[in-house]
């Protein structure tokens, strides 16, 4: 009975301010608060606004609610993260078989996979594993090209 009477007061206030800014030549503008304010007394009309009532003082409702929440949290949940690690985790193991296939761990080139038959007769070799002065030899080059461009720009 209140929630009837509250609706009508702010529908009244609403046509009130309506009429008024008719009154001042803003016929658009005046028509649109008509129209808000019409809404309240359709809904109590319609039923709408004690169904909601109803709802709204039941605890049940409020415990359906939070598990709606809870499953809605966990959804978004899941999906940040599969979207994080890169798919399911049927795509991930694809995605690691093929990532193994693909180069061997000590190969310099890829290989050409398990369903070549060029690569059946063939043994992989790992690469001998090259001194210690040949790597740092080849470092303190790499480096010396650079001071190079550096003493040239002055730095």
């Amino acid at each position: 009975m209140l929630v009837e009477t509250v609706c009508s007061a702010v529908s009244a206030a609403g046509l009130g301010i309506a009429a008024i800014t008719a009154y001042r030549k803003r016929f658009l503008t005046a028509t649109r608060l008509a129209a808000y304010s019409l809404v309240p007394v359709g809904l109590v009309m319609t039923g709408a606004v004690g169904w909601l009532s109803d709802i709204v003082f039941k605890p049940v409702v409020w415990a359906g609610l939070g598990v709606l929440g809870l499953a809605w949290l966990l959804f978004t949940t899941t999906r940040f993260v599969e979207r994080r690690t890169g798919g399911t985790r049927k795509e991930r193991k694809a995605a690691k078989a093929a990532q193994r296939e693909a180069v061997a761990p000590a190969a310099s080139a890829p290989s050409l996979g398990a369903g070549s038959p060029a690569s059946a007769p063939r043994a992989q070799a790992a690469p001998a594993p090259a001194p210690a002065q040949a790597k740092g030899k080849k470092a303190d080059e790499d480096f010396s090209d650079i001071e190079a461009i550096l003493k040239k720009h002055g730095i």
